[in-house]
């Protein structure tokens, strides 16, 4: 061999598998919570994923945003939101070590969290191009061409399946989706809490900076000015006068000094987030009617506006021990994009609203779910004076599911959403946009992806049992349980009977902590189990049941029902050997977790396919 050719053997062998390899399965546009979540779960099931990511971070809001206090979910760490606090745990040393701030009990430093991330997203199958922006999307056959720009350069990447994981819901128009956007009228979405009219206003957002206690830091004394922000422009202390004076409320309660300001967000290793909505760095920004360029130049009024905040903790208020700490990879010390805290939101194959997190079985949509989150109903509006007057937070809402159909467009196919970008109402994005949630949504949206190439179908026709199937497997939750953990033996059945309808849970409106209670413990009624059957096996119709504890004799006479209509049936072939070898009282009264175990073990109502609304499909 020449040593030409010998070059170039060495040359093309060590191309990035970003740029020699065109062809993927999945192509997600935006590495931020969901769309890193979605990579993991797609590549983990055996999917070919590239991510384009436009910052050299993974993790958007989490990390390239700032906002490194997690808002819910602390007692449901679901799937890839429960691995990535539990890395947190392990490099911090704990889980008390995380409580730093008193608005989460998981606040850590984003550039942790992006290695984190990563660390988690090197994995076989999954390749990431950073610093990639996308310039054209364009629909192939039944798959898309994406092109974007690295280092300079052009590349092309082709895929089955496109997701958008953008922030902001980018993708949504260039692809022809519909989408709402603003807050929805009273008229299209029935929710009694929603504004007469519609309108295209959206959440504040902000520009979010760290800063690190420097008090002990014996480099930092004197006249060093290391830290200190300068004046900005057109700087009003007016602006930031009440940041200290938040009123009591049943969500914060009052603000007793400018030290529990502070500490709301405040990070280990002595750092402090400031992202603080009352008189803090919260700015309105109109971006559904800006271009690409206006946005960018918004943007740059809505970091003054948070130097000025910082301006003000350090000059007006004293605090100049706390100096800008140099958490990321940019010149000025900001991070890489904004908190966008909502996006346009896609037009699903079902459409979740208000209603349905508040009174859940009174549809059948929660069968369907894929993740789930326990934040209240949260808006930011206090920076434009012209939006509605909403109560957001006293919307009382359990803890909740999103389910599969809304990450499904209703007409575009071999395209899913994982992000803020899902079809909810406005008010219901004001709950579902909290980082648990969108790690949750990018979940499923790559096990949905996924299990559509496994199968060789688009997503809109894929079975939702086998997607919810492949998301327990992977330690996430369907069903918003606060009682019930991944390291329960009765979990997966729980879950399962739970989101067949069988067994319900008790929801409960819990100030920032909503919640939904199982009981595993509690005794079923021979009438409660016979009516949550009753949809997949009539046959029960002519069982009487009382309101007497459940036992294994009860469970025996049903089934005997049941293989009468059905001869020859698995069913009591499989409970005979599982009847037989108990050597209990078969008269003892069971609770929900065994009964829970038994009926998904024995008629696994679970595998009865279902529809988007979550009905049954009758055969």
């Amino acid at each position: 061999m020449t040593e030409k050719l010998l070059f170039l053997l060495i040359f093309f062998v060590c191309l990035p598998v970003a740029h020699s390899q065109n062809q993927v399965d999945i192509l997600i546009v935006g590495g931020g919570a969901g769309g890193t979540s979605a990579g993991i779960q797609a590549a983990r099931m055996g999917a070919n994923v590239r991510i384009l990511e436009a910052t050299p971070w993974l993790g958007g809001m989490l990390t390239s945003a700032g906002v490194s206090a997690i808002d819910g979910n602390h007692e449901m760490p679901s799937g890839i939101w429960g691995e990535f606090r539990q890395r947190l745990r392990d490099h911090y040393g704990g889980a008390k070590v995380l409580a730093t701030g008193w608005v989460s009990h998981t606040l850590f430093e984003p550039s942790v969290g992006n290695r984190i991330l990563q660390e988690m997203a090197d994995i076989p199958n999954l390749d990431i191009a950073f610093n990639a922006v996308y310039t054209d999307v364009k629909k192939e056959g039944d798959g898309w061409s994406v092109t974007y720009k690295q280092n300079g350069k052009n590349y092309t990447s082709k895929a089955k399946i496109l997701i958008d994981a953008t922030e902001i819901g980018e993708l949504l128009p260039l692809v022809g989706a519909d989408f709402r956007l603003g807050m929805d009228a009273k008229s299209d979405t029935g929710e009694k809490e929603a504004p007469e009219e519609a309108n295209s206003i959206v959440q504040d957002l902000t520009y979010v900076l760290i800063l690190r206690d420097v008090s002990g830091d014996s480099r930092l004394r004197g006249n060093d000015k290391k830290g200190l922000v300068k004046k900005p422009k057109n700087y009003d202390p007016k602006a930031y006068e009440c940041a200290c004076k938040r009123e009591g409320g049943e969500m914060f309660g009052s603000v007793s000094d400018c030290q529990q300001m502070l500490n709301y967000g405040k990070l280990p290793k002595n750092k402090y987030l400031l992202n603080w909505p009352n008189c803090g760095n919260d700015f309105y920004l109109n971006w559904p009617e800006l271009t690409l360029e206006e946005r960018k130049e918004k943007l740059k009024e809505a970091k003054q506006f948070t130097q000025g905040f910082v301006y003000y903790i350090q000059n007006e208020l004293g605090f100049k021990n706390l100096r800008v700490t140099e958490e990321f990879p940019t010149k000025d010390n900001f991070p890489m994009i904004p908190y966008d805290r909502e996006a346009r939101r896609v037009k699903g194959k079902v459409f979740l609203i208000v209603d349905h997190l508040e009174r859940p079985y009174d549809f059948n949509l929660y069968k369907t779910g894929i993740a789930v989150g326990d934040y209240p109903i949260d808006h930011h509006h206090d920076k434009n004076p012209n939006a509605p007057e909403i109560d957001f937070i006293n919307i009382k809402v359990p803890s909740y599911n999103v389910p599969l159909g809304s990450l499904v467009p209703e007409k575009i196919q071999n395209f899913i959403v994982a992000e803020k970008n899902i079809s909810v109402s406005n008010i219901v994005n004001g709950a579902t946009r909290l980082q648990p949630v969108v790690l949750g949504i990018g979940q499923a949206a790559g096990a949905l992806a996924a299990t559509s190439i496994l199968e060789n179908e688009k997503p809109s026709e894929v079975s939702i049992r086998k997607v919810q199937l492949a998301l327990l497997e992977s330690g996430a939750y369907l069903m918003p349980y606060f009682d019930i953990k991944p390291n329960d033996d009765g979990f997966v059945a729980m879950q399962r009977i739970g989101a067949a309808g069988v067994l319900k849970g008790i929801g409960i409106p819990y100030k920032w902590a909503n919640q939904t209670w199982f009981y595993p413990e509690q005794i079923v009624s021979e009438y409660e189990w016979k009516q949550g059957l009753l949809p997949y096996f009539p046959e029960l119709e002519k069982v009487h049941a009382s309101g007497s504890g459940i036992t294994l004799k009860f469970i025996d006479d049903a089934i005997e029902t049941i293989d009468k209509n059905r001869p020859n049936s698995a069913i009591l072939k499989k409970w005979s050997r599982f009847y037989n070898l108990q050597d209990f009282d078969k008269t003892s009264s069971l609770n929900r977790r065994k009964v829970s175990i038994i009926t998904d073990e024995i008629l696994n109502p679970f595998e009865i396919e279902i529809d988007w609304e979550g009905n049954l499909i009758k055969k």
